[in-house]
C-alpha cells in the first residue's frame, strides 16, 4: 500500500467513526426536567384514595413507594413527611419530600447530595422521581430519572441556599 493510500483509509476511517458516536449519542433520550406540579400540602392531611404519604398504611400490602425505613433509621429528624403521586398521563410518578428546613440548612452541600441519593435511589427501584421541599413550598432539590433507558438515567439537582433559607 502506498503512503497516499494509507492516509485516505486512515481518514475514511476516523471519519466513519465519527459519524458512528453523534448518531449513538442522539439516540439517548435525556433526562426529563422535574415536575413543575405545584406542592399540594393539603393531601398531608387529606389525602386521596391514590395518594400515599408518610401517614398512609395499607393492612394488606406494602404501599409503594416505601420511605418509612428510611425515615424511622436515618432521616427521622431531617424528613418530615413525604406525597407520592402516581404516574398520570404524560406525568411520572414522583413523591415530594417535605423536610425540616432546621435541619437542613444545617446540612453541607455533601450532606444534602448523600440524602437525595440515598432517598432518590430508593423512589427509583419504584420508578418514582423525587423532589424535595420545604413547608414553605420552596423547592430545595430533585431527583429526576429517565425510566426509558436500562438502567435508568438519573440526575440530581441541588438548590444553592444559604444557612437561613434564602437563596443567594
Amino acid at each position: 500500500m502506498r503512503h497516499g493510500q494509507t492516509s485516505f483509509s486512515l481518514l475514511l476511517t476516523i471519519s466513519f467513526a465519527g459519524l458512528l458516536i453523534p448518531t449513538s449519542l442522539a439516540q439517548t433520550r435525556p433526562i426529563p426536567p422535574p415536575s413543575s406540579a405545584p406542592l399540594e400540602l393539603d393531601l398531608l392531611t387529606k389525602p386521596t384514595d391514590y395518594i400515599i404519604t408518610a401517614n398512609t398504611i395499607n393492612p394488606v400490602r406494602l404501599t409503594v413507594p416505601s420511605l418509612w425505613w428510611a425515615q424511622q433509621n436515618s432521616e427521622k429528624k431531617l424528613l418530615d413527611n413525604w406525597i407520592a403521586y402516581p404516574a398520570f398521563e404524560k406525568e411520572p410518578a414522583r413523591v415530594d419530600l417535605i423536610v425540616n428546613q432546621q435541619i437542613w440548612s444545617l446540612l453541607d452541600y455533601v450532606e444534602r447530595y448523600d440524602f437525595v441519593n440515598r432517598l432518590g435511589s430508593t423512589a427509583r427501584n419504584f420508578r418514582y422521581n423525587v423532589r424535595v421541599f420545604n413547608y414553605q413550598k420552596e423547592s430545595l432539590a430533585t431527583y429526576t430519572c429517565n425510566f426509558t433507558t436500562s438502567p435508568a438515567l438519573c440526575s440530581i439537582q441541588i438548590g444553592t441556599q444559604n444557612k437561613i433559607g434564602l437563596g443567594r
